[in-house]
């Protein structure tokens, strides 16, 4: 692969991601993302690895369960509402993921969360509840 190919590439997984971080609620898949910029999805599930540490649909179930724990802080929605609120179609994929991120399933979260934040300013708790993927915490370990 020359430069300019690379180069091309790059930019094509970075609209993916962009797409992903937009439409995080909306039905996607791999196929569909790859599509969208004229790629194989075997080629942009590489790629996207290769660039990014994690698979399009790791990284889409992250953004998922990213904004599943603000709806879920809220209080005011059901772990039902809120799975399907972030795009989730099956409530037990939703909380598996959820709970291989957090740590914790999500109606634990929902009845700690209220608690735990209360009084934090909303960019702080943001900050502190958000879900460390694999390689961020390898990281961070290693710091």
């Amino acid at each position: 692969m020359t430069g300019d190919e690379r180069l091309r590439d790059l930019a094509r997984l970075r609209r993916v991601r962009d797409r992903i971080d937009r439409e995080y609620a909306q039905p996607l898949d791999v196929e569909a993302l790859a599509r969208g910029e004229h790629m194989s999805a075997g080629h942009l599930s590489r790629e996207f690895r290769r660039a990014f540490g994690e698979t399009p649909y790791s990284y889409l179930m992250t953004r998922r369960i990213e904004r599943a724990m603000a709806l879920l802080r809220r209080g005011d929605l059901s772990v039902t509402e809120v799975c399907f609120a972030v795009g989730c179609q099956s409530l037990g994929t939703f909380s598996t993921r959820f709970s291989e991120l957090v740590g914790i399933p999500p109606s634990v979260y929902r009845r700690r969360a209220s608690d735990a934040t209360a009084g934090l300013p909303t960019c702080v708790t943001k900050q502190v509840t958000r879900p460390v993927r694999n390689r961020e915490a390898l990281l961070t370990d290693h710091a």
